[in-house]
């Protein structure tokens, strides 16, 4: 039996939680990468501490040393999918522009969501004013307005075009995700392809202000 430093006793060949816990390996790292796996799997609202420890065969509580809770782990798993689609839009937007960089971005974001989409719904996670500054969303910002920068827009103008795009690709996603386009014709890359030539006739003919 093994007793001592306040642990729970183990009996006679009962595996000794902590030998499972450094047998399994965990870190902060690992377990906010199997946590984004399990997004993907079973959507971002399972993802728990409790749902985590289960997938690791360890007690709920060997986990607080690595994350606090719950949310902490779901703003963790926020934060590494907002800095993989920044990685992944910043290799599509080298030596592009104008339109070729529109569609570049708008593809890496449609990518990451049909392959990733617990990954991405994380992304979308409202983060403390403190987390979303340390994060990869500023970036995110920076790269659209990378894109704007072919075509001949200026202030609150592109500020605006910022907005529309986001609003665009992340509409168009999250309903094709959610299987609202599964039951009409034109395909929807058809239509996702027509939605960007869209966007780009009007970043070109951007309408002047009326008031």
């Amino acid at each position: 039996m093994v007793v001592g430093d306040g642990a729970r006793a183990t009996a006679p060949g009962e595996p000794d939680e902590r030998t499972t816990m450094g047998r399994v390996g965990l870190s902060t790292d690992r377990l906010v990468r199997a946590g984004a796996e399990l997004a993907d799997e079973v959507g971002f609202d399972g993802v728990t501490v409790s749902a985590l420890a289960r997938r690791f065969d360890v007690k709920v509580a060997s986990l607080y040393s690595h994350v606090r809770n719950s949310d902490d782990l779901r703003t963790r798993i926020a934060l590494l999918a907002l800095e993989e689609l920044a990685d992944r839009g910043d290799l599509a937007l080298a030596g592009r522009a104008g339109k070729d960089a529109l569609t570049a971005l708008a593809d890496v974001y449609r990518d990451y969501a049909r392959a990733h989409p617990g990954r991405y719904a994380a992304a979308q996670l409202r983060l403390s004013p403190e987390a979303a500054a340390a994060s990869a969303g500023p970036r995110h910002a920076r790269m659209t307005r990378a894109v704007l920068r072919g075509y001949d827009l200026t202030e609150p103008d592109q500020t605006h075009a910022v907005r529309l795009l986001g609003s665009v690709f992340h509409g168009y996603v999250s309903l094709e995700l959610g299987g609202g386009f599964s039951h009409s014709a034109p395909d929807t890359q058809e239509t996702w392809t027509r939605v960007l030539d869209a966007l780009d006739a009007l970043l070109r003919n951007w309408p002047p202000r009326q008031y």
